[in-house]
């Protein structure tokens, strides 16, 4: 029996990479750009640095320049070199060094003899343009004018007076306008930093404004659902106490009736803090009362003996969950001060509907006169219940009822189209 053996075949050649950060990726724009932000930052470091380092090669190409013309001295070395250094402190005293170079100009002028390190001079009207006034600018780019009108005249530098007066006379509105562009430049950048501070102070006090709002929210939300369910608590459970003893099974059906209370309250905070939950899933969240649940709301009302009744005028027509939401929540805060301050027996919610007006009114039989409501009072049922109609451009109304009925009146009315998208 032969024995056969496999071959494995060689791997195909991997191609080597570049090492990451190799130039050899970067696209040519890239690595421009980014010589160019280098140097930018290198400038704005070091600007004695920058400036001295522009010095150094602008006296080794002038004095390159005078070695090789007829005017070599050491005058004109010494003149020159006194020219050029002073544009190292260009950037502390721009005025100060472009008269300094403007004077040891005009003294070289004098000497009848002519320096590259004459553009010390237009380095100095570029400062002044940058850094200065444009009254300033303007004002030093004529004494440079006036420099370059008596140096065309006396040294022809491009051949016939003519021509070296336009040289030298572009060469002064070079310098002006680079200058005058950098300071464009730098305002706009200063400009566009001082709209980014104030758009992230805009940002923060919205973002407060929006925080306070939301606690507003959330705070009106929690009174609304605490202080009705503890009201119907209470009232429940001193009718047990009363009734518990005569009749047992009564009691009993009164505590029954407050676990179920306290199970839906617990069940609506629960719903209410995990709209705080970032890991809360939407899907897991309760829907908010509407009218559709008033009916369920009176029921649970009656339970703690008071009569309510509850009409419908009208033809209905959707409102939205906020406008749903306004409505529940004022008949709730409307019986739970009845239940609260008043000793009243019936109470009436009646719910009109005329598109695109509603109107809630709830009226009960507990006299003219209510505890809770006088200024001052502790409290923020009517104020959370002002709020929720303000939301819907209404208005609502809390005081004694017709003069022909002994009882309190609680009505609010608003357009479901002002509701806030």
């Amino acid at each position: 029996m032969g024995i056969t053996t496999e071959i494995p075949a060689s791997p195909a050649p991997r191609k080597l990479a570049p090492a990451q950060g190799s130039t050899a990726q970067q696209p040519p724009d890239d690595i421009t750009r980014g010589l160019f932000s280098s140097g930018r930052r290198m400038v704005r470091t070091h600007p004695l640095a920058t400036d001295a380092l522009l010095a150094a090669v602008l006296l080794a190409l002038s004095t390159e320049w005078l070695a090789g013309s007829g005017f070599a001295s050491l005058r004109s070395v010494l003149i020159q070199t006194v020219l050029i250094a002073a544009v190292v402190a260009r950037r502390i005293w721009p005025a100060s060094v472009f008269l300094f170079t403007s004077a040891l100009a005009f003294g070289q002028w004098l000497l009848g003899f002519p320096l590259l390190g004459d553009a010390a001079v237009l380095v100095a009207l570029y400062t002044v343009a940058a850094h200065q006034s444009r009254i300033r600018a303007l004002l030093a780019a004529a004494l440079a004018e006036s420099g370059a009108v008596i140096a065309a005249l006396k040294w022809d530098p491009a051949g016939t007076p003519q021509r070296s007066l336009v040289f030298l006379t572009a060469t002064v509105v070079a310098a002006l306008f680079a200058g005058l562009a950098v300071a464009s430049g730098r305002q706009y950048l200063d400009w566009m930093d001082e709209r980014a501070r104030r758009l992230e102070v805009e940002r923060d006090q919205q973002a407060e404004i929006a925080a306070a709002a939301e606690r507003t929210r959330i705070a009106r939300e929690l009174h609304d659902i605490v202080s009705h369910s503890l009201s119907v608590v209470i009232t429940l459970a001193d009718a047990a106490a009363i009734v518990g003893r005569a009749d047992p099974d009564r009691g009993v059906e009164a505590m029954t009736e407050v676990s179920e209370v306290g199970r839906r309250a617990l069940a609506d905070m629960r719903a209410m803090l995990g709209v705080l939950r970032t890991d809360e899933p939407s899907s897991a969240l309760a829907p908010q009362p509407g009218v559709a649940e008033l009916d369920a709301l009176a029921d649970q009302v009656r339970g703690t003996g008071l009569a309510v009744g509850l009409t419908v005028e009208g033809t209905a027509f959707p409102l939205g969950a906020a406008a749903e939401l306004t409505l529940y929540r004022i008949v709730q805060e409307a019986l739970t001060n009845t239940l609260r301050h008043a000793g009243a027996r019936h109470a009436q919610v009646t719910i009109s509907y005329a598109d695109p007006d509603v109107q809630v009114r709830v009226t009960d039989d507990g006299g003219r006169t209510r505890a809770g409501t006088e200024p001052g009072a502790p409290g923020h049922g009517l104020d959370g219940m002002r709020e929720r109609v303000a939301l819907h451009g209404g208005v609502l109304r809390a005081g004694p009822g017709p003069a022909t009925a002994d009882g309190w009146l609680v009505e609010a009315s608003f357009r479901v189209e002002q509701v806030p998208a």
